[in-house]
Formats: C-alpha cells, structure tokens, sequence
C-alpha cells in the first residue's frame, strides 16, 4: 500500500539522470556530478559519503532507510540536518525529479520552440567562435600529422553512401573528424546529409528530429525542409524531445566540418537526429518496434524526396575506467585489448551487418559502454552500400585517473 509519505519528494527523493566522475585533491577522492541534458549548467562536488547518500535517492529508500544505511555503511548517525540541506540544494540546483525540474523543462521547451535557430552551443569552447579561425582550424586538422592531409582520395568521385564520425572534442579530435569529412569533400556530393547523433543525455522515446536550422560561425545549415514534413506526417511523436538538440553536442560538432569542406554547388541541407538505445536493448520487443518504425519512416520520407542522401552516425566507441563505472583506471594492456575488441566489432560495421554488430555488443554484455551504438546501427539499416573502410581509429583522456574513450572514422560506398 502506497502511504502519503513515500509520494512525498523531500522524503522520497529521485535524483535525475546525472553524470559524475571521480576527482582528486591531494589525498581526498570526491565526486563530481554534472547534467548531461544541459538543463542545468550547475556542478557539484560531493565527498565520498554524501555521493553514497545519493546514490539511494532513487524515490524508494525514505531519508530514514538512507540514514539507516549509511550508519550501517560508516559506523555513523546521519544528521537529519545535512541530508535535508542536501536535498534542497540538489533541487535547487535541479538535480532532482520534480516540479521545480518540470517548471524548468517547460520554460526551457518553449524558449527553444520561440528561437529562429538552434544557436552554436559549444563554439569558443570546443573549437574556434571566430569565422576565420575557425576556418584554419578546421584547415590545420586536415593538414596536421594525424589528420588525412589533401591526397586525392582513392574513391575520390563516386557517390557516398555514409560515414561514421566521433563525438569527442573536435579540438582534440579534430584530425580524426577530417579522415571522414575528406571523403564526403572529394565525393560525387548528396543532395542531403542524414545526421544522427548520439543523445548522450537519453531520450524516452529513443529518437528526437527537430526542424530547427542549426547556426555555427560558419553560418547557417538548413533543415530540408520536405524530408522534415513528411516525417512529421508519418512519425510526429519523434518531435516531442527536439529540446534535447539545444544542449546534445554530436551533430553540432560535424557542422563547421560540413560547411568548410563539402564541394556542393548548392548548399547542402540535413535531418537532424539524436538517437539513444542500447545493443542489449533491441532484443526488446517494443524497442526494436520503435527502430523499426522510425528508419521505415525515415526511408520513405527520403524516397519521397527524390534526394540522394548520406547518412552520417556521429557516435563513439568503448567508455573505459572509473568515470564510466569501472573499479579501476584502464592500463595499457586493458586498453589493447579493447582497442582489438573495437576493430574486431567494427569488422561488422565495415561488411554492414547491424544484427552482428548489434550481437557482438551483447556477447560482451555491453561491458565497455559502446554509447555511439544507435546511431551506427541506424546507419546499417539505413543505406545501400557496397563495403565500409576504417579510416582512421584514436582515443582521447578524460580524466586525471586516466578514463578512455575511443573513437573511429569510417566511410562507406
């Protein structure tokens, strides 16, 4: 039986859907948490014992079943004191489920419906804000030791079908972004970019279009406006969370690649897309209903257009070390030997074959955290294409204990 008390959020709390990771001061260990929906734009650093707190504030431990375990936990009474100004600066700092979070979503929703763009989120942090510098910045990737260079490309002239790019800083990972953009650059150009990206936040319904144009110092990239309509028509409920777009940076960071280095006459449009589901997830009935549901309207809606489209998945690879989960920091050994896994997991990816890429992550139980795995199996299932090549493979550090992601550029014909 319900009691009024457990619908109570100040005794029941749920915190939302946070990222954290561990940092170090000297010998002290603490935990930082963030909002990766950009709702919020606060931080919080939090001792180990307080994040353990949180950790149960999941709307079924009452503060009283917390304190109890946390007394069991370090041999200590919880004050009731600290953990009720803990939850009121959580809910100020909408961490928290609630009204104070739904109010906030609301204003935020309708903000961005109001807006004449999707304005550049991340220019002057992750790359270049000014026009000029931008454009040598985009320039040194290609030209850098890691990057491609300006080679012809041995498929240099045929129609592109897709791409497979990272999500990671492009100030860090710029060169690795340019392996693929120089095959969309030299190839027979199509007349609209499929992006989907990964929406690293999460989305309810797994997908989120929106029909806002996007801005970047570079100007303006525009929506195709017929495909959009014609996917409101036929899947209207994927427009729902197009809020999602104004904070997600994957698509963002393709766009100053795209506008500098396509050779179309005309400008070239896009369909935006964020997408977020697991490969342990499409055994699902209803989730694989979903998918399938949302790439036959998204091939009809292209066919219907009469356009010839590349798809791009913007999407990393593996999550290793402590701030993805793990107990400890990768090694090197540990980092080969995902590094193997990747490329042999890719193979699957080159001979587009999404059921076995998909099948490879849940052999592994998703145990290094693929979380570019939605857009590229859409991508799969999306085009027509002979083979895909690895271009180019890389990881960046994130954190002081030595936290991996990886990432790799591909293309297909």
């Amino acid at each position: 039986m319900t009691t009024d008390a457990a619908k109570d959020p100040k005794q029941f709390p749920v915190l939302r859907n946070l990222q954290f990771s561990p940092i170090k001061e000297g010998e002290e260990q603490y935990i930082v948490l963030w909002d990766p929906s950009g709702l919020s734009r606060e931080k919080l650093v939090l001792p180990l014992n307080y994040f353990f707190i949180i950790q149960h504030f999941d709307g079924n431990h009452s503060l009283q079943q917390i304190g109890a375990l946390y007394l069991k936990r370090f041999g200590e009474f919880l004050m009731p004191g600290k953990v009720e100004q803990l939850v009121a600066d959580l809910e100020a700092k909408l961490f928290l489920e609630g009204d104070r979070t739904e109010g906030a979503k609301a204003q935020a929703r309708h903000a961005y419906r109001e807006a004449a763009v999707r304005p550049a989120g991340f220019a002057g942090k992750s790359y270049e804000a000014d026009r000029g510098q931008l454009k040598k910045q985009i320039d040194g990737f290609f030209s850098s030791k890691e990057g491609p260079d300006f080679k012809p490309s041995s498929n240099k002239g045929r129609l592109i079908k897709g791409l497979v790019v990272p999500t990671y800083e492009p100030k860090h990972a710029g060169p690795i972004y340019a392996w693929a953009y120089k095959e969309l650059q030299e190839s027979q150009q199509p007349d609209v970019l499929i992006i989907i990206g990964t929406a690293h936040a999460g989305l309810e319904g797994l997908f989120a279009v929106t029909d806002k144009d996007f801005e970047t110092p570079l100007g303006i990239v525009p929506v195709d406006c017929p495909i959009i309509e014609r996917l409101k028509t036929l899947v209207p409920e994927y427009f729902s969370e197009d809020l999602a777009h104004l904070t997600e940076h994957s698509i963002e960071f393709q766009l100053p690649f795209v506008q500098t280095n396509t050779g179309a006459a005309a400008p070239i449009t896009m369909v935006p897309v964020l997408s977020s589901f697991s490969a342990m997830s499409v055994s699902d009935p209803s989730v694989r209903a979903t998918v399938d549901r949302f790439l036959a309207a998204m091939r009809e809606a292209v066919s219907a257009s009469g356009k010839t489209a590349c798809v791009i998945a913007a999407g990393e690879l593996a999550h290793l070390g402590m701030r993805y989960g793990d107990s400890a920091p990768p090694t090197d050994f540990s980092f080969h030997r995902s590094m193997q896994y990747d490329l042999e997991m890719l193979k699957y990816v080159e001979d587009l074959k999404p059921e076995e890429f998909a099948g490879y992550i849940q052999k592994e139980k998703d145990q290094r955290r693929i979380s570019g795995f939605s857009p590229i199996y859409c991508l799969l299932r999306l085009i027509e294409a002979e083979k895909g090549q690895v271009l180019r493979y890389d990881r960046g550090i994130t954190d002081q204990y030595n936290s991996t992601v990886t990432y790799a550029s591909m293309a297909f014909f």
